[in-house]
């Protein structure tokens, strides 16, 4: 699977603002692979500034589609015109490993249901317009088996088909390289071995990720 993830440093977050009815929106969004690094982020927001009307909140802590570590929160806001449409935002991009924070300051004038729904939507949107993003490609760890003559070869077929060469461990019989297989593609190694002229022992070890 290939996802898109927010491009920022631990505990960063990148900031938007838009104003509806004289309300500030201010729309904070960080990198999210764990709820641990949301909290972070909503205490942050809460912190930065204590006197608005609300902080709320949406957030997904997995890869898209992740159906356990989401959450999403109106913090005061009448039920379902706030954290449900963040979400409904974050979930229709695509990303994972999102969280977002709205900062509202009120400006005197009532929105309503709708209008505070479209608000907040609008104020994620926005944030997500210019957001910086990165690739995520999770993969399958397998360990290939190799002479010491094959290695380079090996490397160089895995530099021309962007397989991430994750560890090498010598013995006296040759070179164990674990690479990283990317899950949405069926694993193949024919034409290495047809690059090698040589059948290659290969052993599945783990999955993992990469950016």
């Amino acid at each position: 699977m290939r996802y898109s993830v927010p491009h920022l440093a631990q505990n960063a977050w990148h900031e938007e603002r838009i104003e509806v009815e004289k309300s500030q929106f201010i729309a904070w969004v960080c990198h999210t692979p764990t709820v641990g690094a949301f909290e972070t982020l909503l205490a942050a927001a809460k912190q930065a500034h204590p006197n608005a009307s609300h902080h709320c909140s949406a957030y997904i802590a997995g890869a898209p589609g992740e159906q356990n570590r989401i959450g999403f929160a109106d913090d005061g806001e009448p039920g379902g015109t706030a954290g449900r449409p963040m979400f409904q935002v974050l979930s229709g991009s695509g990303m994972g490993e999102i969280g977002c924070v709205v900062i509202r300051y009120f400006g005197g004038t009532k929105l309503g249901t709708g209008g505070l729904a479209r608000a907040y939507a609008q104020a994620v949107s926005a944030a997500l317009e210019t957001l910086p993003t990165r690739e995520i490609v999770e993969r399958d760890a397998y360990t290939l088996r190799l002479t010491f003559a094959q290695e380079a070869d090996a490397r160089a077929w895995c530099r021309d088909k962007a397989l991430p060469v994750d560890k090498a461990e010598y013995d006296s019989a040759g070179v164990q390289l674990t690479i990283g297989w990317p899950r949405d593609r069926a694993f193949e190694i024919s034409e290495l071995e047809n690059r090698l002229k040589a059948p290659i022992t290969v052993s599945p070890t783990k999955k993992t990720r990469h950016a």
